[in-house]
């Protein structure tokens, strides 16, 4: 069977809460994208637990061929990481001068899975750690006619259905379907495992498959963004904090007086 697992590279989240709290986190001219020049990069966690998940199917003991696929061409620390991991192979989508949003980048990975005669399973993250909307591979599962299943904890193949444990806020609940599918995977699947040193090594030597949205037969219509981000901006927050002196007693009573005011 062919699994798909789409992937992005997003900055890293925490660094961008750091710079956020210290007040270094800055917008662009564009008044659109950050000035993220000495903030890292690296692959989107729900992304890389998706990969996580196709590397359980296969050690389930399915054959498989893993395919991990990415927009944008430069992107090849993220690729290789996906090669070290497992991936048998890593493929660069160029979107040229096109604006992402969630309806072209469904539009693009829907081209790339159609050229491809297909996927058994369609594996992607929950959601992407730096816009955190969660919508691609739905549209995504809506452009290829396939059902989908959404926050998965565990994966499970067997012969043409797959089981999805899916996390819910009242518990987890189990589903299960025909393939080919979609399964957006959750961060409790758990703990991603590391790339050894020695498949780093091999990853190196691998080059990804290269495409434009030309070669995968995508109109300029399907390049047109539905929706433009107008802007964006940090709030501004602002703290305002008292510090109460005096005996463990007083300060107890100050504050009981304070919270009872509010």
């Amino acid at each position: 069977m062919r699994i798909v697992v789409c992937v992005k590279e997003v900055l890293d989240p925490a660094a961008v809460n750091n710079y956020a709290l210290a007040g270094n986190l800055k917008i662009a001219a564009d008044g659109r994208t950050p000035e993220v020049a000495a903030i890292p990069r690296l692959i989107n966690g729900y992304d890389e637990q998706a990969m996580e998940a196709a590397l359980r199917i296969r050690d389930q003991g399915v054959a498989c061929t893993i395919t991990a696929v990415t927009i944008g061409t430069d992107r090849k620390d993220l690729l290789k990481h996906c090669a070290a991991l497992g991936a048998d192979e890593i493929v660069a989508i160029d979107p040229g001068t096109a604006e992402l949003d969630g309806q072209v980048v469904a539009n693009i990975l829907a081209a790339y899975v159609k050229s491809i005669g297909g996927a058994d399973l369609v594996l992607c993250g929950r959601q992407a750690s730096d816009d955190d909307q969660g919508v691609v591979p739905l549209l995504l599962a809506e452009k290829l006619g396939l059902p989908a299943a959404t926050l998965a904890r565990a994966v499970e193949v067997s012969g043409n259905s797959v089981t999805v444990t899916r996390a819910t806020a009242d518990g987890d609940e189990v589903v299960r379907g025909q393939l080919p599918a979609v399964v957006t995977v959750s961060n409790e699947l758990g703990t991603p495992r590391f790339p050894t040193a020695k498949a780093k090594m091999a990853a190196r030597k691998m080059s990804p498959v290269e495409l434009a949205p030309a070669a995968l037969g995508l109109t300029a219509q399907e390049l047109q963004p539905a929706v433009v981000m107008l802007r964006q901006y940090v709030p501004k927050v602002q703290g305002n904090c008292k510090f109460l002196t005096g005996s463990a007693a007083d300060i107890a009573r100050e504050l009981m007086e304070r919270i009872r005011a509010a």
